[in-house]
């Protein structure tokens, strides 16, 4: 009688211990599922509010922002960027003598597949921008693309570092004809320069 007990006692203990070892893995990914999504989103917010520090902290300090201008590397370099996007926000808002609300704009995320390896990920997510920077000031969906990401976990915190951002309204930075879940793509190419 001891044994079936024993056993039945063995195999007991080893569906907790398996159930328990798959509720701790699944944590681990829904945690940081939910730590790369708030990723996301502080960089949109960083992003439509042109705010250098918040931008630059989403990516590592070799990071890299690859959105068809040419590979942005570094987060000092990042920074620079988005502070020039704040440069020319700010003259475009001087130069304004419309007498409407200043124009705005506002990115958001969508379709966010992520796959988690340790401490790396990739992801890809669509994006879109509304915008009222026409002459009423309405809303208007005046964009959209797709983000290819390679993150890291560093010190817990889930960073960037490399985003590739498609734009299907810039011809040079369209994505192609691929599923980029599937096949993502190499990079948007350098856009034109004007004139030609």
């Amino acid at each position: 009688m001891r044994k079936p007990t024993l056993f039945l006692t063995a195999g007991i203990a080893a569906l907790i211990s398996l159930s328990a070892f798959t509720a701790a893995a699944e944590t681990g990914y829904a945690e940081d599922r939910a730590l790369i999504e708030d990723l996301q989103a502080r960089y949109l917010f960083a992003l439509d509010f042109r705010d250098a520090e918040a931008y630059a902290a989403t990516f590592t300090e070799d990071g890299v922002l690859d959105y068809g201008a040419g590979e942005i590397k570094g987060r000092d370099a990042i920074r620079d960027m988005v502070e020039g996007m704040r440069r020319n926000a700010e003259a475009q808002r001087e130069q304004d003598d419309s007498g409407l609300r200043p124009a705005a704009g506002r990115h958001n995320i969508t379709n966010i597949v992520v796959e988690i390896d340790g401490d790396t990920a990739v992801g890809t997510a669509y994006w879109f921008h509304m915008g009222n920077d026409n002459p009423e000031r309405s809303a208007q969906l005046n964009s959209f693309g797709h983000y290819e990401d390679e993150m890291v976990k560093v010190d817990g915190e889930w960073l960037f570092s490399k985003r590739k951002i498609y734009n299907e309204q810039v011809a040079e930075w369209v994505a192609g004809n691929e599923n980029p879940v599937e096949h993502p793509g190499d990079g948007p190419r350098l856009r034109a320069p004007s004139g030609n």
